[in-house]
């Protein structure tokens, strides 16, 4: 492990290196842990949305979406279509199971977006059937759920890159996510 990377650790533990060792080694637990949450929570909403679309579009509704005409293939929805395309062609053998597999977390934030969201026939926050309703003081809207997945998304990709989340985002070094006590023996 790099002096760069044990740094924060020990600092944060007070300059005792056994017990950042033993800070980062619960940072990893930490992590492997969200991941395990984050991942089921990404295959329930890849599944969902998946759901959705089949029933009022069809089953190759995401193959079919970045064809000529099809709901994606628009200058507004940016990278979408090609986004797809690329997935398309990294397989082997086509199955629309195999392309949902394909998308990353970001493609499926994304449906969300305005003009995917738009393209899409504004239909997408019926996979949240628990989402509260909307008040003067919260829109709970797709851009409320864009804006969270965006943050999901982010802790996802601060898990993927092993970087330490048991610090409080945005803080050097002080207070953890997880509170530690040592003992004198450790």
């Amino acid at each position: 492990m790099s002096v760069p990377r044990l740094a924060r650790y020990v600092i944060a533990s007070g300059e005792n290196t056994r017990k950042a060792m033993t800070l980062y080694r619960l940072n990893l637990r930490l992590s492997q842990e969200m991941f395990t949450v984050i991942s089921c929570f990404e295959v329930a909403l890849r599944n969902g949305i998946d759901r959705h679309y089949t029933r009022i579009i069809g089953k190759d509704w995401l193959r079919d979406a970045a064809l000529p005409g099809g709901m994606y293939n628009t200058r507004r929805c940016g990278k979408t279509p090609y986004i797809i395309s690329e997935a398309l062609r990294k397989l082997n053998v086509y199955s629309h199971s195999k392309l949902l597999a394909e998308m990353d977390f970001g493609f499926w934030r994304y449906a969300f977006a305005r003009h995917q969201y738009y393209v899409g026939g504004q239909s997408l926050l019926a996979i949240f059937p628990g989402k509260p309703t909307t008040t003067q003081a919260i829109r709970y809207d797709h851009n409320y759920i864009f804006s969270k997945l965006e943050k999901i998304n982010s802790f996802r990709n601060r898990l993927a890159h092993h970087e330490p989340v048991c610090f409080l985002p945005g803080s050097q070094f002080k207070g953890f996510l997880v509170r530690m006590s040592f003992t004198s023996t450790q």
